[in-house]
């Protein structure tokens, strides 16, 4: 057991537990009737439910309709703003594509006839053509209809060749498990209606009129989905379809001005940020602190944490209620994190594993995988990869890994930290490592070879925590010489210092961003404090927690804080417009992206 494991403050095992109590807000200015100044109001769940979910089950994105319905919308607005000769590049490449696929229906029609007829070699001329070489599930199903005639006809060698040769490949595309399984029985049988798959085989004739049927199925899809092409369009139909988008994105948060926002960017969500002022609930049920937080999935129903009861639970945000419990750790859980459709949570512990579950179905989560090193030592941090595709681990042995989940392997190492990580996370855009470690640096990472590109040697405390921006444009260090720091990840210049809290002891305390205007931090006097991303002040003290706060974690689709804290306990804080007694809060400004004081 490594000597981080056993902090100096840790009471998991000791601590008196007693009902904790209500919190409250400490301000950091006075104001007054915030509310009736901002306009603010705040839409419970239930009226959030009322918005359609932005779910792929809307429109099929790869049909052949909606493609070159994007084709079209993209090409006005070229044309719209002047960009002519974008435009005709653009028509150009679709031209391209749009011969290959005409070309492709030919091959079609010609292969339906060539089946009907029991001409094969026809059929065997046409499916070798381009067009339908990477159109896996016809081939299968053309080359199924070649071998069952053969097997039919009594030609067991020429069926193996055909089995061998095209279907095999193929496997993949069978029409249910166990298909090609029983292709393959065919060959040691007297007819075809012997394999379970195939009892109700009536004859080459009207086998060869359903396939006919499923390619003519194909045609049809493929044609129907030109007659977008002459389809007439709205004018501006791309800025219409964004200011949609954006109209939804209002309409689904959970706080409302009464003014219509100016919203600066598309890039990003559209999320007012709000400095909470209210405690909204309390999650008990572990027996031991909780070490970290992370909200499963974007939409913020769901928040999970992991402990030093060696488990991790997930709650849910509006009832307060555990819904799971995953078990399976030996050790505290240091870190966990989820992805963004929340389905797969990753968890590190000091057992020296990290485990990846399914949570997809909550009544049954499942540990998919185990990843563990030797002799690693305790594992303090997990993150994914911008894409999700890699998870990102690092701890006691001074070692970064990046696992890849495809594969199941950990496909790069990095070493050159003296002392254990603390923290290791992605950049943005994906081709970069920042790791803070308890040698008191900050260092970047190049994914690709593994070597270290820089190194940051300004705190004069360990590093327990490292985030970057949404914009991707800042680092926010958090550090036991109790301050957090933040740097423009292009100069890497130290931008501000944020002070107030404590963070001394042998404890992961780590800080993040609420959206990108304001800074969150737990601390040691068991207060979340808030600051300015830009002036650095303190503008908000959450006061609550019986123990030190460990970890806050922003969602800003439900507009609410989380905590978690050494007095075993999670919290969730949110700015309620009608606590007038609370003043002091902010709200931001999506016209200039900066922040309103209520003073």
């Amino acid at each position: 057991m490594s000597d981080d494991t056993e902090e100096a403050n840790d009471t998991a095992l000791t601590f008196a537990h007693t009902k904790p109590c209500i919190g409250t807000a400490q301000p950091a200015a006075s104001a007054q009737n915030a509310d009736a100044r901002l306009g603010l109001h705040y839409h419970h769940s239930e009226r959030s439910r009322l918005c359609t979910e932005a779910s792929a089950e809307l429109f099929d994105e790869n049909s052949p309709r909606i493609r070159r319905d994007i084709i079209r919308i993209i090409a006005q607005y070229l044309d719209s703003q002047g960009y002519t000769s974008s435009k005709v590049t653009l028509y150009d490449e679709a031209n391209v594509k749009q011969q290959h696929e005409n070309n492709y229906i030919s091959d079609v029609v010609r292969l339906r006839a060539a089946i009907v007829d029991g001409e094969w070699s026809e059929v065997d001329r046409i499916c070798s053509s381009t067009y339908l070489k990477e159109k896996k599930h016809i081939l299968y199903n053309v080359y199924k209809q070649q071998y069952l005639e053969l097997i039919e006809d009594h030609e067991s060698q020429k069926a193996f060749a055909t089995l061998n040769k095209h279907l095999k490949p193929l496997e993949s595309q069978q029409s249910f498990q166990g298909e090609f399984r029983d292709l393959c029985y065919l060959l040691t049988t007297k007819s075809i209606q012997d394999a379970p798959a195939f009892r109700n085989w009536d004859g080459v004739s009207s086998s060869r009129e359903k396939l006919a049927e499923y390619l003519q199925n194909i045609l049809e899809f493929e044609i129907v989905g030109r007659e977008s092409e002459h389809q007439h369009m709205m004018p501006n139909r791309l800025a219409t379809l964004l200011r949609q988008a954006v109209a939804y994105q209002i309409e689904s948060c959970q706080y409302h001005s009464d003014a219509i926002p100016l919203v600066p960017t598309i890039l990003t969500d559209y999320a007012p940020v709000v400095v909470p002022n209210t405690e909204q609930n309390s999650f008990v049920g572990h027996l031991g602190n909780i070490k970290c937080t992370a909200y499963v999935g974007q939409c913020g129903r769901h928040v999970a944490s992991g402990s030093s009861d060696n488990t991790i639970r997930i709650w849910d945000t509006e009832t307060s209620e555990c819904v799971a419990t995953l078990r399976g750790h030996t050790a505290r859980i240091w870190d966990i994190c989820a992805d963004r459709t929340g389905s797969t949570l990753v968890s590190a512990s000091g057992d020296g594993t990290v485990k990846i579950w399914d949570i997809r179905d909550l009544n049954k989560p499942q540990c998919t995988a185990t990843v563990a090193t030797e002799n690693s030592g305790d594992v303090y941090s997990v993150s994914l990869n911008p894409l999700e595709s890699h998870i990102i681990m690092a701890g006691y042995d001074r070692t970064i890994r990046l696992y890849d989940r495809v594969t199941g392997r950990i496909v790069q190492t990095f070493h050159g930290h003296e002392l254990s990580v603390a923290h290791a996370v992605s950049n943005p855009l994906g081709n970069l490592i920042i790791s803070g470690s308890k040698d008191q640096t900050v260092k970047f990472w190049d994914i690709m070879s593994g070597t270290c590109v820089k190194s940051l040697r300004s705190h004069l405390g360990e590093v327990t925590s490292v985030a970057t921006s949404d914009s991707g444009m800042l680092l926010l260090s958090s550090s036991k010489d109790n301050s957090n720091r933040l740097w423009d990840l292009r100069s890497l210049k130290q931008l501000h210092r944020y002070k107030g809290h404590q963070n001394t002891s042998k404890n992961f305390i780590r800080s993040s961003f609420i959206g990108d205007s304001l800074v969150v931090g737990g601390s040691e006097d068991g207060i979340v404090y808030i600051w300015d991303r830009e002036s650095t002040k303190i503008v908000q003290r959450l006061s609550g927690h019986q123990g030190i706060v460990y970890d806050a974690k922003w969602n800003p689709k439900r507009g609410i804080l989380c905590s978690a804290s050494d007095d075993w306990t999670l919290k969730t804080w949110w700015f309620d417009p009608s606590n007038s007694d609370m003043p002091g809060s902010l709200f931001s400004s999506t016209q200039n992206g900066g922040l309103f004081a209520i003073n």
